[in-house]
């Protein structure tokens, strides 16, 4: 056998088995949450049907990042160019802990509050980004989480009101 025939068959393979993984993980979360085995990087309370930790649905990184990913890259007033945003669609995130309120209060590390109207998250297109130009964000560059609308789809959300409800740092969503 070839070197190149064994180099196709074992990326073939590695495909194969990382599609797999990617099925295992998205169908944990459609069964329910499974319990986080990193460290909490968010908390969901509040008006919940879906819960992993008493009345809590908490979600380490691993867990978001199997919630299917979308990216957009926008315009902001944070950054002086535009910049690519990637995670999971806070609708997505909504719908994994089968929320039943209409108002999320969201908490940042600095104990910044802002609500934001759930009808946002599917009218908008918002994410909680976790990738800044493909690369995990760190605390000093707004991370590790940041709730960000595609601010140039829409010159609508190109206002205050919208700039700031993009709340980053995220640590705790509260669903009313």
């Amino acid at each position: 056998m070839s070197t190149l025939a064994s180099l196709g068959r074992r990326a073939a393979l590695r495909f194969g088995l990382s599609v797999s993984l990617a099925a295992v993980c998205a169908s944990a979360l459609a069964d329910g949450l499974p319990e986080p085995t990193g460290r909490t990087v968010l908390t969901v309370s509040g008006q919940l049907g879906q819960t992993n930790k008493g009345k809590d649905a908490v979600f380490d990184m691993g867990m978001l990042e199997a919630l299917p990913q979308h990216s957009f890259t926008t315009r902001t007033p944070w950054y002086d160019r535009p910049v690519k945003f990637t995670g999971p669609l806070l609708s997505d995130l909504l719908a994994a802990v089968k929320t039943k309120g209409t108002t999320i209060h969201a908490t940042a590390i600095n104990d910044y509050t802002i609500r934001i109207p759930v009808a946002d998250a599917k009218a908008h297109g918002v994410i909680v980004a976790r990738l800044l130009d493909d690369q995990p964000m760190a605390v000093r560059d707004k991370g590790p989480l940041f709730v960000v609308y595609p601010f140039d789809s829409k010159a609508e959300l190109r206002t205050s009101t919208y700039y700031e409800r993009s709340i980053w740092q995220l640590k705790r969503m509260s669903i009313e």
